[in-house]
């Protein structure tokens, strides 16, 4: 199979608004192919680098992209592609970053000026094009003539789809029924819909568990006897770096588990450190003793898919929860209460928030564990700030958003009047304030520098965001984590924006 029919897709699938179109588009082009080139195609077109991180940055894909002229007519093959960046991935020791970039040339130098952006984008793992590894799921389903429910299921247990895919092709239903939840395979993490508030979320579940939202690394811990192995959100093994989890898993009893949880760095007191102390135990380069020292992990777990013979994986969250309890000790089971009525979980929210820690999960007691999905037994609830900040330059978007400013560069005022740059944010926008957007600062263009367009700072939007941490990145040393655009406020000028200064008395102590 050629890159460029990849390419066509993607670039059909985002101009396409509904999911059917999508998955009908997806599964055309997956038709045409064989295993393993099959499932290296469904794992490309959800975005996925088959190759995972080559050790390729925007810089060094920006700057290479601009030098290389592309081909005038397509030729690469997809396992062309696959073999040429497990190369560059391959490539370490010294002078690794000059032969990464004449590999990477001379890949780019084989594509059309399309491919070439497709595989810049997937590169760097911004190839969103309305086609999320959802749709691509339901598109194997179809291009394979197999299960829907089979396939995603599958999807869930293998922790990826290029297996999946080419197993579906290769056996249908039947081979995707020998899927099971494997000890040392990760699964992808069930993640949680946002509420508004305890009501809401306790409103839309029914019998519900409230437990505490700990900002840490979530882990999962997979024992099968003496060996333990600890995986990261992202299925990464982060085994070395956690010798404190690897210990207390060894003591529990059970010799065969699978558990979900959070690993936190916590103070004298109990207190959360901040999310960016946790995550200096997960460097790539550690002395894990001494590391160990000066950042202390604890862990905390809320979830239990397997207790020896048992995989508990698609039970109720209450069977789960009680599976959890008996194989785990209650000093590290993430606090938990089952509210008779919400005024109840109320008290536990706030309390929560007067301890330091990010807010709370309400959870269905009904709800299986769905790995890798938003689930619908799930919500989280956070305290959110809120900033006056000034956009001073905007990004131009990809896939859907291609034509439009999105990416917006927000800054604060300095007190020499200066803006002072605290990160960029392309969430929270719709469509109609993406449209509305992106006119406004086209009038207000004063430059561009590749794909960012710079602005007279005059428009002012309130951002939402979780916190304030350290960044080498910016100019003031802080950035906003998970910032989203609320709205634009059109009534105050950019002098009445917010100042760094209250920026940073928002940083933790």
């Amino acid at each position: 199979m050629k890159l460029i029919q990849l390419v066509e897709a993607s670039t059909d699938v985002a101009s396409t608004r509904g999911r059917k179109k999508k998955v009908e588009r997806l599964a055309a082009v997956l038709r045409g192919a064989e295993p393993p080139v099959l499932g290296r195609s469904a794992q490309i077109l959800a975005g996925e680098s088959p190759a995972g991180k080559v050790g390729v940055g925007h810089a060094l894909a920006q700057r290479v992209r601009s030098a290389a002229v592309p081909s005038p007519s397509p030729s690469l093959s997809v396992t062309e592609l696959v073999t040429r960046m497990e190369a560059i991935k391959a490539i370490s020791g010294k002078g690794s970053t000059a032969r990464r970039e004449q590999e990477l040339g001379a890949l780019l130098s084989a594509c059309t000026d399309a491919e070439q952006s497709f595989v810049v984008r997937l590169l760097l793992g911004e190839l969103r094009q309305g086609a999320l590894e959802a749709v691509v799921v339901d598109a194997i389903a179809v291009a394979t003539e197999t299960d829907r429910d089979a396939v995603r299921r599958a999807v869930m247990l293998s922790g990826g789809i290029a297996r999946v895919a080419d197993a579906a092709a290769h056996g249908g239903d039947t081979a995707l029924g020998a899927f099971e939840l494997e000890l040392m395979r990760p699964l992808q993490p069930m993640l949680a819909q946002p509420a508004g508030d305890v009501d809401e979320a306790m409103a839309e579940l029914g019998e519900t568990s409230i437990e505490l939202k700990l900002d840490g690394a979530r882990v999962q811990v997979h024992k099968d006897g003496d060996r333990i192995e600890v995986f990261s959100r992202k299925l990464n093994r982060v085994t070395a770096a956690v010798p404190e989890v690897v210990e207390a898993v060894r003591a529990m009893q059970p010799s065969k588990l699978v558990l979900d949880g959070e690993a936190i760095a916590l103070r004298e007191d109990g207190r959360p450190h901040p999310f960016q102390v946790t995550m200096r135990r997960f460097g790539r380069k550690l002395d894990v003793e001494a590391m160990r020292s000066e950042i202390p992990l604890s862990v905390r777990f809320f979830d239990c898919l397997r207790v020896d013979a048992d995989t508990v994986l698609d039970a109720p969250g209450r069977v789960r929860n009680a599976a959890l309890v008996d194989a785990v000790p209650a000093s590290l089971l993430v606090p938990r209460i089952v509210p008779a009525t919400a005024q109840e979980a109320d008290a536990f929210l706030r309390d929560a928030y007067a301890h330091g820690h990010e807010g709370a999960m309400v959870k269905s007691l009904d709800a299986p564990y769905e790995a890798g999905k938003r689930g619908k037994g799930w919500r989280k609830i956070k305290q959110a700030h809120t900033l006056d900040l000034v956009v001073i330059a905007a990004e131009w978007g990809s896939g859907r958003r291609h034509g439009s400013l999105s990416n917006l560069h927000l800054a604060a005022r300095g007190p020499d009047g200066t803006f002072v740059m605290l990160g960029k944010t392309f969430k929270g926008l719709t469509d109609a304030l993406l449209a509305w957007q992106t006119r406004e600062l086209l009038a207000r263009e004063v430059g561009r520098d590749g794909h960012i367009v710079h602005v007279r700072p005059e428009l002012v939007a309130e951002i939402a965001f979780n916190d304030v941490q350290t960044s080498p990145h910016y100019p003031a040393g802080m950035a906003l984590r998970f910032a989203r655009v609320r709205r634009y406020r059109d009534d105050k000028t950019a002098a009445e924006a917010d100042t760094i200064e209250t920026v940073r008395g928002l940083m933790p102590a």
